[in-house]
Parts: structure tokens; C-alpha cells; sequence
């Protein structure tokens, strides 16, 4: 694969291996072991002494490497080590490297999964976690310590939408030598910028965008070659994370039609708020998109557009909300996003809701909010389904 190909050329040919029967379409090697020609050569592809060959469908897989190969060439990064979902892909990327007395600093606007991993999971084990309003750069500083591991954060969170600065976070994190992981899903593989902003790690839910089409769970990291095999292979390869070949091959073809899906639907994402803005049932209309977003500025350069997902907060409160949501004809009421199908999410009694009410307060997750992923249907149709819905909310 040539360095100068374009994004598109790179997300259709990247990283292919093909057989000794030179497919056009990338084969699906279902198989959880490999056969050695002698023991001599087992023991050396244990000790990784010889040739860097497959071992074990745990450790690695011909169509598991054409997909981290491909979506590593796209992000700009080294290496990655793909997972069996995306949570699998936070779990590993936090957990690999840290120990019990380091201490950590993320965002508070996480994903209620992510939460819990913070919170509950990394404390039990004894790592220091502070939380931090992610979008003020004064309390990254005041947070940031000498003994500081790692920073955490969405580049854009979920649901409230607000935009991290990249590059300001890892030059505050860099300072005293901390490692800087981006959840980028909400960003996309497409309009990411993220290890060029200075991320060190730059993590993936590949049931979203990336396959695009709710077929399957996956995820994937993203980083140097030193951290994904040093540190996070070992991890993952030993406690079982590993993506499946199938699902790798699913995603592979997630990632030919990628670009043209993320455009399109960032495209509507962008009709869709305009025409809501000011909505008289409506509290607010929340889109990176939109001049009157708060970092709408930093969008602009961290991701040239503002993503295929949108809030809205109904003034009506949870009750509004709800008859909001069951009068969609269109879109349907799920909790994924990225999907070619447009999905409405009330996260506050779905994907957040675990968290106690004062922290959803904190969060902006109000009982009127939804979240609305954009699909691949018409821009019109849905703006017209939405309205409609909002006349019976």
C-alpha cells in the first residue's frame, strides 16, 4: 500500500493478504489454530524468533490483521489490535498499563460504560481517578499531575455533544509524560484527526460507524507499534478480547463504504439541526454543526464536520420525550449510533441511566433530551418524521 493513496483508495485496498487463490473480496480465515510445518518452527513462532506468523486466533488472524492493518493506515497510526466490542477496546487500552497507585485524570462526560470502568473498576484495583469538566482547560491542568498516567477522554461526548481540544489536553498531559487516549466514535475514522493532534491511543466502538450497518459488536485500538504489541496484545491476547474473524471481515467491508456513508450522513445531520433550531417545543437543539455551538470553532478543525449525531432537549421533560419518541415513523428507538438506519436514544432511561440524577444534571442529561443518530435515508424524510413527532411531543 502506498503512503500517497488518498482516504478512500486506503479504505478499499489497505492491508490486504490475499491467498493462493488471490481473491478479490478479502478471505474469512474461520479457523482458531495454525498448523506448523515442524516443531522446530512452533517453537520458534512462540518465541517469535522466526517469521512473524499466526499462532493462535486469540493472539492474531489473517483477516483479523487486514482489518487493524486498514483502519491503523487510515488513522495515521502504527499499529492497532482490534477487540471484540468497543467497551472490550476501552477496557483494554485503560486497564493494559495501568497499576494499582497510578493515578489517572478523564472527563466526566463519558459513556455510562466508560463511567463504570473509571469509577468502579480501575478504583477497586487501586488507580486514583479524578474527573474533570472536559471542556475546561484549567481543571486538565489543576488535575494533571507529576505522578499522572494517563488521560481519558471522548473528543466528542455522549450524549450532550461537547468538543474536547485535542491538542490543547495532550500538551497538558505530554508535559509530565502521560499517555493521552481519545475515544474517537462520535468523531468517526473519517473525519478524525485525533493522533495528529497529539492522542497517543485512539480507541473505536466498530459496532458503530465502521461497520455502520448493526450487524456486529467490535472495537478497535489504536496506537504505536511498542504500546499495541507491548502492552495492550499482551493484555488481550491473555484475558480473551480478542475480535473474531468474521466479524473483522464484516468491518473490513464496513470500511469501504465508510466515507461516502459518514459524509452523507453528516451532511443530513447538519439539514436536520438547522431546521429544528428555535423550534418552539424545543429547549435546545445541540449539533457541533451549528454556529451557535459552543465549540463549534474547534469542530471546524479538529473534524471538518460536525458529525452524524445530534441532541435535542424537549421542554415537556421525560413525558414529552417519550411521546416524542413512539410517534417516529422513520427513525427507530434503539442505543446504538453510526447506523445506516436513524436510531433515537432517551439517554437518561437507557444508555445513562445509572448514573444518580445529580450527576445527570451535571452532565446535561435532562429527562427531555434525546439523541439522534442520522442514518442513510432521505434528509428531508426525516426532517419531516421529526417534526411530525415533535407536533404529538
Amino acid at each position: 500500500m502506498s503512503d500517497s493513496w488518498k482516504k478512500r483508495t486506503k479504505l478499499v485496498h489497505g492491508g490486504v493478504r490475499r491467498s493462493q487463490y488471490n481473491e478479490v473480496s478479502e478471505a474469512i480465515f474461520l479457523t482458531q489454530g495454525f498448523v506448523y510445518d515442524s516443531a522446530e518452527q512452533a517453537e520458534a513462532r512462540f518465541l517469535k524468533t522466526g517469521p512473524d506468523e499466526f499462532i493462535y486466533a486469540r493472539y492474531g488472524n489473517p483477516t483479523v490483521a487486514m482489518f487493524e492493518n486498514r483502519i491503523a493506515a487510515l488513522e495515521g497510526a502504527e499499529d492497532g489490535f482490534a477487540t471484540a466490542s468497543g467497551m472490550a477496546a476501552v477496557n483494554g487500552a485503560l486497564v493494559s498499563g495501568l497499576k494499582a497507585g497510578d493515578h489517572v485524570v478523564a472527563a466526566r462526560a463519558l459513556f455510562g460504560s466508560c463511567l463504570y470502568i473509571l469509577e468502579d473498576v480501575l478504583r477497586r484495583y487501586g488507580v486514583e481517578v479524578t474527573l474533570v469538566d472536559g471542556v475546561d482547560l484549567d481543571q486538565w491542568r489543576g488535575a494533571v499531575r507529576a505522578e499522572t498516567k494517563l488521560v481519558f477522554f471522548e473528543s466528542i461526548s455522549n450524549p450532550t455533544l461537547e468538543v474536547i481540544d485535542i491538542a490543547a489536553v495532550a500538551e497538558i498531559a505530554h508535559a509530565v509524560g502521560a499517555l493521552v487516549v481519545v475515544d474517537n466514535v462520535f468523531s468517526t475514522p473519517v473525519f478524525s484527526n485525533a493522533i495528529a493532534l497529539g492522542a497517543d491511543v485512539v480507541v473505536y466502538s466498530a459496532t458503530k460507524h465502521i461497520d455502520g450497518q448493526g450487524r456486529a459488536l467490535g472495537g478497535v485500538i489504536l496506537g504505536t507499534r511498542e504500546f499495541i504489541r507491548g502492552t495492550v496484545e499482551p493484555y488481550m491476547k491473555h484475558t480473551g478480547g480478542a475480535m473474531s474473524p468474521f466479524t473483522a471481515w464484516i468491518m473490513l467491508k464496513g470500511l469501504e463504504t465508510i466515507d461516502l456513508r459518514v459524509h452523507a450522513q453528516a451532511d443530513s445531520a447538519l439539514k436536520i439541526a438547522t431546521a429544528l433550531q428555535g423550534h418552539a417545543k424545543l429547549a435546545r437543539v445541540i449539533f457541533p454543526g451549528l454556529a451557535d455551538h459552543a465549540q463549534h470553532g474547534l469542530c471546524k478543525v479538529q473534524m471538518e464536520k460536525g458529525g452524524t449525531v445530534l441532541s435535542i432537549d424537549l421542554k415537556g421533560g421525560q413525558e414529552a420525550a417519550f411521546r416524542f419518541l413512539n410517534a417516529l415513523e422513520i427513525a427507530v428507538i434503539s442505543n446504538n449510533l453510526g447506523d445506516a438506519k436513524s436510531i433515537a436514544t432517551h439517554p437518561a432511561t437507557t444508555t445513562h441511566q445509572r448514573l444518580p440524577a445529580e450527576q445527570k444534571v451535571e452532565l446535561g442529561i435532562t429527562p427531555g433530551l434525546v439523541r439522534f443518530s442520522v442514518g442513510l435515508e432521505d434528509a428531508d424524510d426525516l426532517v419531516a418524521d421529526i417534526l411530525n413527532a415533535l407536533e404529538q411531543a
